[in-house]
């Protein structure tokens, strides 16, 4: 049956108008989406029990009565099914309370309900997964068609323009009462939309989220926790938008902000911004790799610093697979014009030894390497790397000839403007 503690905690909470016992009391227990319980036919919802439940009406600042019927009701529900181990139901329960929530906290005076619609936020998010990954198991081709989180997409957005729009200005470390700002609740909440925009892959829906947080600053007034977690999915951003300066910032910002002990969340973060300082010429130390369990980076920083493209190839290759799924593979694939640079610079300081080097012993050197070219892509390549300028010189097609320039013709590829 509902929890008749946790059922008068929420009562008190809702009457005493306290933030944080509303929050405590909406949280929903854990519950997986492959775990159903043996219940008996006496679990009845709200809807059929009436006398379950002990509705509690708020006052808000202006006198007026503030039915939390909704609330009260699904949250009940929520319980029922979380008792009964329906991943369905409870989302259905849940998205009902969280959609009441919203009308209640739209109407509401200051910041005091921001506790509980970020639990409300929390749950509906962690909810739609596990219902949406309960629904794949259950289909016939196995597809996820993701339709709750799509539905959970659109109360969070609710949730967040409720936020956004509130006039009062947003003073940070004030306290959650009814004078305080509805800003408050903005970054939690644009944190687990991301996530949920990343999910699905509209990342196009991203820009509307950091456009109107970062005009107003609300990404810089907010805690070191929310920050790191908003600069890690914008840095994430700006690299599928080849915005590499911005990219490699943020990612920054959010690797060495993130706490010590959150060991995972920093493997997260490097995860992406590996693939961002390789690109632009730097290369972190075996330390790093070895400390972060980053294993798949290994061979690639180490061809990379070589010029060892067959062994580039290889490891790009075999963790193909990994690269696609965290969307880096496209990125590393482009670090192979580093390795091209470190390779053609070797081949002049150790085979050459001169300003000129012939095409021909280029295209040995690759040969020697089981790497198939000829003197025209040899050339292009060439030109490419003159181009962006990884090498200083100029080609001479007639003669096949790469004339490097005498003083500092390999620049430091992390000073390379890219």
């Amino acid at each position: 049956m509902v929890n008749n503690k946790r059922r008068e905690q929420l009562r008190e909470a809702v009457l005493n108008k306290d933030p944080t016992g509303i929050a405590n009391a909406l949280n929903i227990p854990n519950i997986s989406s492959n775990e159903k319980k043996n219940v008996s036919s006496t679990f009845k919802s709200s809807k059929n029990n009436n006398n379950s439940l002990m509705i509690a009406d708020s006052i808000d600042a202006n006198g007026n009565s503030v039915n939390w019927s909704g609330v009260f009701n699904s949250w009940s529900d929520a319980e029922v099914a979380v008792q009964r181990g329906d991943i369905n139901s409870l989302y259905e329960s849940q998205s009902s309370l969280h959609s009441s929530l919203n009308n209640i906290f739209g109407s509401s005076s200051g910041n005091w309900l921001v506790p509980a619609l970020h639990t409300a936020c929390r749950n509906t998010h962690k909810i739609a997964v596990l219902a949406d990954s309960d629904g794949s198991k259950k289909s016939t081709n196995g597809t996820n068609d993701h339709s709750k989180l799509q539905s959970a997409i659109t109360l969070l957005q609710d949730s967040f323009s409720k936020c956004l729009n509130d006039r009062k200005e947003f003073k940070p470390d004030a306290p959650l009462n009814e004078e305080g700002s509805k800003k408050a609740g903005v970054l939690f909440i644009v944190n687990h939309l991301f996530s949920m925009y990343f999910r699905l892959n509209t990342l196009r829906l991203c820009r509307n989220l950091v456009l109107p947080v970062e005009k107003q600053k609300l990404h810089l007034l907010e805690g070191m926790g929310l920050q790191v977690t908003y600069r890690y999915y914008v840095g994430r951003l700006n690299m599928y938008e080849d915005q590499y300066d911005s990219a490699e910032m943020n990612l920054t910002f959010a690797f060495l902000h993130c706490p010590k002990y959150a060991r995972r969340n920093k493997q997260r973060i490097l995860n992406y911004l590996l693939p961002v300082k390789l690109l632009r010429g730097r290369l972190p130390t075996m330390h790093l790799l070895e400390k972060y369990s980053l294993s798949p980076f290994v061979p690639l920083v180490s061809s990379i610093r070589t010029g060892d493209l067959k062994t580039f190839h290889v490891a790009l290759n075999q963790y193909q697979d990994l690269f696609i799924r965290q969307g880096t593979y496209l990125l590393l694939e482009k670090c192979k014009i580093l390795c091209y640079r470190n390779l053609f610079k070797r081949v002049h300081y150790v085979i050459n030894k001169k300003t000129q080097i012939p095409l021909a012993l280029i295209v040995k050197t690759l040969t020697f390497l089981h790497l198939d070219a000829d003197l025209d892509e040899v050339e292009c390549i060439l030109a490419n790397l003159i181009f962006r300028g990884y090498i200083k010189g100029y080609i001479s097609h007639s003669k096949r000839i790469l004339v490097l320039s005498k003083k500092d013709a390999f620049p430091v590829s992390a000073v390379v403007p890219k």
